[in-house]
């Protein structure tokens, strides 16, 4: 019996087991596979690479560069026809005296002769660059360039995912809290009714009072409704960008957010600028510029090479001859110092378009921290009023409680306050994961 499919399908069975809906999937699980399936740092990875092998093919400029080449023909008639013409030739008894004074002719008829019928060629040539302008070198350096901007491509990459990781995974914990004091609230309700209806058959309620809270329950459910459907598509969309198939069961570790106070995070705005990969990105492009400029240059210096080739010949039906030789170059441009002094004034200008993008897009990022130290502060004070408000929300629902026990106030009271106390809870949620999000946020524009 083969055991092979067995095998596989158990390491498989394996593999899946490490998401099932009965392990809750944690956070740094999900940061985890976010590194490891997202899609942007897949790419992002793949861009490197491919840095990394344009830096490995500029290299290879430094070294001989060979050809080979061949070419046989048939002519329909030779390339090269020569006529010559008869006549009667003076016959040479051996002394030169005798030759004007001939008196003996041989008759020589005329003929043609063909040169190049057909033939086979073929040439093996190799070509050392000595100077190129500087192009080969700079070459080289623009590509290994290109593989420090891809490393800082892939960790802004990399940040980018772990921040949208986090944003998606506390929004699905969110609402997954949210249903959890709805039907908590779904709870209270129901145990009203059930009093508001008894209290209606003793004849100490209103229908009213029946209807109002049948009413608040209908609105519940629809709303209730709307947060697992919610809920379910935030949750898919995690697990897309997580890379990891989505499963309805699929559960969160839904522990608070436990974050210290906004002062515990401060930094440097100016101290740290240098650290963000988009600053460094933006330097490199200074840089490539600079190199771009240097390639064109080259374009309008003097070329020199030495070379090396091997020659075969064979024409007609003559036996093949092989040669060889060695031969230098050098190609000096003549014609383009005009064209090279407006290319250069266009190179100096992008060259300057570079260096204000980088003075201009680093104000812009130092505005961009600035403004996430101040939406973290400003998360900060939503979570106190949140607390404060909450902590109200309860006070006055245990007051109204009190009162509609006692017959003090009506169900309208006590659906008010019950209302009150679900949407304090709410807006507690969404506070401490918006805090959250914004720590999360302030770290990653500030490198860290």
């Amino acid at each position: 019996m083969n055991k092979t499919p067995l095998i596989c399908a158990a390491a498989w069975l394996l593999a899946a087991g490490a998401l099932l809906p009965a392990e809750k999937l944690t956070l740094e699980q999900s940061r985890r596979l976010a590194l490891e399936n997202n899609a942007g740092i897949r790419n992002s990875r793949l861009e490197a690479e491919a840095a990394r092998e344009a830096k490995q093919a500029a290299f290879t400029k430094f070294f001989p560069a060979l050809s080979a080449g061949g070419a046989s023909f048939k002519a329909d008639k030779p390339l090269f026809q020569f006529t010559i013409e008869g006549g009667n030739l003076p016959v040479y008894d051996g002394n030169p005296a005798h030759l004007p004074f001939a008196t003996q002719f041989a008759y020589f008829p005329s003929s043609s002769i063909g040169m190049f019928g057909k033939g086979t060629f073929g040439l093996l040539n190799a070509v050392q660059p000595v100077f190129a302008g500087g192009r080969i070198v700079n070459g080289n350096r623009l590509a290994a360039l290109g593989v420090e901007a891809g490393g800082y491509k892939e960790r802004l990459a990399r940040s980018e995912a772990l921040l949208s990781t986090e944003e998606q995974y506390w929004r699905v914990v969110a609402l997954e809290q949210k249903l959890q004091t709805a039907a908590a609230y779904e709870d209270l309700l129901r145990r009203l009714q059930v009093k508001v209806e008894a209290a209606y058959e003793a004849g100490l309620a209103t229908k009213n009072e029946v209807l109002k809270v049948r009413l608040k329950l209908a609105e519940l459910m629809v709303n209730r409704s709307k947060l697992r459907n919610g809920r379910e598509i935030s949750a898919m969309a995690l697990c897309q960008h997580i890379g990891i198939p989505y499963d309805p069961p699929l559960e969160l570790e839904a522990a608070p957010p436990a974050d210290g106070p906004p002062d515990s995070f401060k930094a440097d705005h100016r101290a740290v600028l240098p650290a963000r990969p988009e600053y460094k990105l933006l330097q490199a492009a200074v840089r490539a510029e600079g190199l771009q400029s240097r390639l064109k240059l080259g374009e309008f210096l003097p070329q020199a090479g030495i070379g090396l080739a091997g020659i075969y010949m064979k024409a007609d039906d003559a036996k093949g001859t092989t040669n060889g030789m060695v031969y230098g170059s050098v190609s000096v441009p003549l014609s383009g110092w005009w064209e090279a002094a407006h290319a250069m004034g266009e190179r100096k200008a992008r060259e300057r378009i570079a260096r204000n993008n980088l003075q201009d897009r680093s104000e812009a990022l130092l505005i961009q921290m600035e403004k996430a130290w101040q939406d973290l502060n400003d998360a900060a004070k939503l979570v106190q009023l949140a607390q404060a408000a909450l902590a109200q929300a309860e006070e006055n629902l245990k007051v109204n409680e009190d009162s509609f026990e006692n017959g003090l106030s009506d169900v309208s009271d006590l659906l008010e306050a019950q209302a009150m106390r679900q949407q304090a809870l709410d807006q507690a949620t969404d506070a401490a994961v918006a805090y959250r999000l914004k720590v999360v946020g302030y770290l990653a524009v500030t490198g860290r």
